[in-house]
């Protein structure tokens, strides 16, 4: 989805046949102002978003921008002034506000795991527990708040999970029949599958032709085991129960990477507002 028919169907979900608030009680032509306000503190997210959204209901609206996508924010800072038709200001007020409060909340949250692991070679990754249709720019905010995209979808990277591996019959056939599909198919697509022991990773590291291995629900002691078996021959990924409080134990064992979907399903909006006047 693009980001102009992301913003259409968003409007009409909204404003349906007609914003009927506004159409009643103000003259068409009359002009007003905008301000976002921030009332929280943290990472703002959507900046890019809201402009979209505003120059998708009138090309020739103005900003003043204050802020970036990326910046730490404080209470009572503005993060861009916005001149328009008044219609077009309060039909997007309530979607600019939802984006941005969504967006700098995961952004905000992703920058604190982030900053936990400083110093540890440890990446932090996202997951597909998003909101749908909204996941591009949830993911967007992933980035801005200094994470890791795992994959957009289904369609982008090969991900061999249990279910996949019990349907199919065990790891060996999974990494066999998914090899053979992708070489039939002339896909070029990263494979990762998922372990739920240290037999397993045996027993993946004995098959081979994968590139990264998924620990799954692994405590750290166990987790230090497995990177040690693999010795640096694939990428390796620790999943499941990982949280600000114990994020710090799992970067010290070496893993490549920690795959968290509470940074984006844990993140708590941003306060702001977004004030308007007639000019």
């Amino acid at each position: 989805m693009t980001t102009q028919e992301f913003i259409a169907a968003a409007l009409l979900e909204d404003v349906g046949s007609g914003d009927y608030s506004t159409l009643a009680s103000i003259p068409a032509d009359a002009k007003g102002k905008a301000v976002l306000k921030i009332k929280d503190e943290g990472i703002l997210a959507g900046m890019q978003l809201a402009q979209d959204i505003f120059h998708y209901l009138e090309e020739d609206a103005k900003f003043t921008l204050y802020k970036k996508d990326g910046d730490a924010v404080n209470n009572g800072e503005t993060a861009f002034t916005v001149e328009a038709s008044v219609h077009t200001i309060l039909k997007a007020e309530r979607l600019v506000l939802n984006c941005m409060q969504r967006m700098s909340a995961i952004a905000t949250l992703t920058n604190k795991y982030t900053d936990k692991i400083k110093g540890y070679k440890t990446k932090i990754l996202d997951t597909r527990k998003t909101t749908p249709l909204f996941r591009e720019y949830e993911k967007q905010a992933v980035r801005i708040g200094g994470g890791y995209n795992l994959r957009m979808g289904l369609y982008d990277m090969i991900m061999l999970k249990d279910n996949h591996i019990d349907f199919c019959g065990g790891i060996e056939q999974a990494i066999q029949k998914t090899n053979e599909y992708l070489a039939a198919n002339n896909l070029n697509l990263k494979i990762e599958i998922e372990t739920r022991n240290l037999d397993d990773v045996r027993r993946v590291l004995a098959v081979g032709n994968v590139h990264r291995i998924m620990l799954d629900n692994y405590p750290p002691e166990l987790l230090e085991e497995a990177i040690e078996l693999i010795g640096g021959k694939y990428e390796t990924e620790a999943s499941g129960g990982i949280n600000l409080d114990n994020i710090i134990s799992y970067a010290r064992t070496g893993v490549d990477y920690v795959s968290c979907g509470a940074i984006i399903h844990h993140a708590v909006s941003m306060d702001l507002s977004l004030k308007a006047h007639k000019i």
